[in-house]
């Protein structure tokens, strides 16, 4: 009996792991791929509403600017605080190295060696360097965009048709389920980005209003940095903290200073992202926090930066698609909040 049960799961094992690392492999194809669907799951209703007044190209059109016109104004928010931020660290890179050398030889006076062979290499042009490439590789992604509004501007062609097609008798039941997920994912991943571009436009503003009477320099660039980063869960709010932090040890020369710069932006990050954003998202797509950073980490690690910002928008089709499913949805009970409490309202 064990036996029987065991071959099955082997299978689904060895299965699990060889689609990973077509995902790993491929992700040059899938990660486009991942975002078109994302965007598209988005901005679908505004082009069916078009479409009920303007002609179908026109309202595609109209869809497609729109779009770029958001994608292009976040990313460039982000692209310009870290130029503004290299500029910066290029003219006053004097200071920086000066402030290295009067910290390390406070260490060492304490009996904390860290100089040695990394005070012999170590150079401040490095954060320059990093960072400016950093705004590089952000203005660079051309190729990336380009593939993404082709599949989005052909998925949009094709939504329709992709409908009409899961209606067909041959494909019920399984087509109504996935076309009742499909447009229950669309709701979910709208009220979510909606959230989270309200939770960023505020934090972008309190951390420049922040940092201007804290009298960091480069105010506005640390409100843009923060506004683009608090997009991706954990590890954006984690480096838009991080950097200003530094960034003020090197210029108020002033431990004290540096610590309330990383106290203040710390309050100010776990206020919006853990009190705020709950409240505001609500039940609906209440997800446990160990699947949230799961998910953010996993992807990370197998997409990168991408993977990051998409993490949460995959675990939260995941989970639809689980719910959905008589077999896997334990997994969404598992893992949404949601499910849990509707489980525990049934059982009373």
């Amino acid at each position: 009996m064990a036996v029987q049960y065991a071959k099955p799961m082997i299978g689904y094992l060895a299965t699990g792991i060889l689609v990973l690392a077509l995902l790993r492999f491929g992700q040059a194809i899938f990660i486009p791929f991942a975002f078109s669907l994302f965007v598209i799951a988005l901005v679908a209703p505004l082009q069916i509403r078009l479409q009920r007044w303007v002609p179908k190209l026109l309202a595609l059109f109209v869809t497609l600017s729109s779009t770029i016109f958001i994608i292009v104004a976040v990313g460039s928010s982000v692209t310009w605080g870290l130029s503004r931020l290299g500029q910066w660290l290029f003219l006053n890179a004097r200071r920086f190295q000066d402030v290295y050398v009067h910290w390390t030889d406070w260490l060492e006076e304490h009996g904390i060696a860290i100089a040695g062979p990394l005070a012999d290499r170590f150079d401040v042009t490095w954060l320059v360097s990093f960072t400016q490439g950093l705004a590089g590789r952000l203005n660079s992604f051309a190729g990336f965009a380009l593939l993404v509004f082709v599949f989005v501007m052909l998925g949009l062609l094709e939504i329709e048709d992709f409908a009409k097609r899961l209606r067909s008798p041959a494909l019920q039941p399984q087509g109504m389920n996935m076309l009742h997920a499909n447009r229950e994912i669309s709701m979910k991943l709208r009220r979510f980005m909606l959230v989270r571009t309200f939770a960023s436009i505020l934090t972008g503003l309190i951390v420049w209003a922040f940092a201007y009477f804290a009298g960091l320099e480069l105010a506005a660039a640390w409100g843009a940095i923060a506004f683009t980063l608090n997009y991706i869960p954990f590890l954006g709010p984690f480096v838009a903290t991080v950097l200003p932090t530094l960034f003020a040890i090197g210029q108020f020369d002033s431990w004290q200073m540096a610590l309330a710069v990383f106290v203040g932006l710390n309050l100010i990050q776990f206020l919006i992202g853990s009190y705020l954003e709950p409240r505001l998202t609500g039940a609906s797509l209440a997800i446990s926090p160990f699947a949230v950073i799961f998910s953010v980490f996993f992807w990370s690690f197998m997409w990168g930066v991408p993977g990051a910002f998409i993490g949460v928008p995959i675990l939260i089709a995941f989970l639809i698609y689980c719910e959905k499913s008589s077999v896997a949805k334990w997994i969404a009970v598992l893992l949404s909040a949601k499910a849990f409490d509707n489980s525990d309202r049934t059982s009373t």
